[in-house]
């Protein structure tokens, strides 16, 4: 497991156990060129609370692309708001593809996502845990 994904794991589970959670390798393994960044995580117990939280602590750091905290389903992933838009959705079968197309072409993108994400997990590993 990769730094970043141990800090990813640990920032979340400050506000909660977490009962799965996903981050894609930031280097493609084969290949070596950068991936468009992204994680998505279940909660035990979720509650809207803590979601919106969350989402006011993405919201509050500098990045340098738009991010959405989606939790239309039981896992809530924390993305590029543009793979969301492209994709029409996470449900949607082009997200693979649409996620594959980003990283092979925007390589810039990627590495925009890259930066971003680490902002954003150094936030929530900062930011004040909310009572329940």
């Amino acid at each position: 497991m990769s730094t970043r994904s141990v800090e990813a794991r640990q920032a979340l589970c400050r506000f909660g156990e977490l009962a799965w959670f996903a981050l894609p390798a930031e280097m493609h393994p084969l290949y070596g060129y950068p991936q468009v960044s992204y994680m998505g995580w279940r909660c035990k117990s979720p509650h809207g609370r803590i979601a919106e939280y969350i989402e006011s602590v993405v919201r509050g750091v500098q990045t340098q692309l738009d991010w959405t905290l989606d939790r239309s389903k039981r896992n809530w992933s924390l993305l590029p708001f543009r793979i969301l838009n492209e994709a029409q959705g996470l449900e949607n079968p082009a997200f693979a593809n649409t996620v594959h197309a980003i990283n092979v072409e925007d390589r810039e993108f990627c590495l925009k996502s890259a930066s971003d994400l680490e902002l954003i997990i150094r936030r929530l590993q900062e930011a004040s845990v909310p009572e329940s």
